[in-house]
């Protein structure tokens, strides 16, 4: 019994190692389109801390997006890719719950998943405060965070062509490549369901929309 629950756990710790994060990608090579000199990393550092008011780890100030890589074990790859993104309001990723955690889950199941970092709306010192009260009011909100969507779907929609285009590296299928989203990420996978070029072809969308994120989509 002993021998049996060792190599159990053996086996969890193998797994739970190849399900951890193993690149992180940068998605353009210069500066991402749209953007300009005055959204960079410089003026607006990328930050990374736990919300108490979401209870959950946060990303704010996405500038540079990029793709953090969550490989199966090589005995679990079916060929099946998943770009997840995360949700947050356009102006923070829950990144934990909506990303990495998803991420995980979807390898240990065999797919390979990559959690998209996509551009934000410029916040201050805490993007989750800003975001409960903006939402409150939702003309303000749409003001915010409007300039900020298109970029988004561009940054899914590039996400997606870019594994595709590199599906042998990671010994996938570029046929087998989907998206999914919650809340705000799910407008950003909805977008690329209906802008996507044939380089950049979802296989399949998996959108989970709030009202206030789906009205932005058109």
């Amino acid at each position: 019994m002993k021998t049996l629950f060792l190599r159990t756990l053996g086996l969890t710790v193998f797994l739970a190692t190849w399900a951890s994060a193993q690149d992180v990608i940068p998605l353009y090579a210069g500066t991402p389109p749209g953007s300009t000199s005055s959204s960079t990393s410089e003026a607006y550092p990328e930050k990374e801390y736990f919300s108490k008011i979401w209870n959950t780890e946060v990303v704010t100030n996405v500038t540079k997006p990029t793709l953090t890589l969550f490989k199966p074990a090589p005995e679990l790859k079916n060929g099946t890719a998943v770009v997840v993104c995360p949700g947050g309001g356009f102006l923070a990723l829950s990144i934990n719950s909506e990303g990495n955690d998803v991420a995980k889950y979807l390898a240990a199941k065999g797919v390979t998943a990559f959690v998209l970092r996509y551009r934000l709306a410029h916040t201050g010192e805490d993007a989750t405060q800003e975001f409960t009260a903006l939402i409150a009011d939702r003309q303000k909100f749409e003001e915010t965070v409007g300039k900020v969507i298109p970029l988004t779907i561009t940054d899914g929609l590039a996400a997606v062509a870019y594994v595709r285009q590199h599906a042998k590296q990671w010994d996938i299928s570029p046929d087998r490549v989907g998206i999914v989203g919650f809340s705000a990420g799910g407008t950003v996978t909805a977008g690329v369901a209906f802008h996507y070029a044939p380089e950049g072809r979802p296989a399949f969308v998996a959108p989970s929309m709030r009202p206030l994120e789906d009205s932005r989509l058109r």
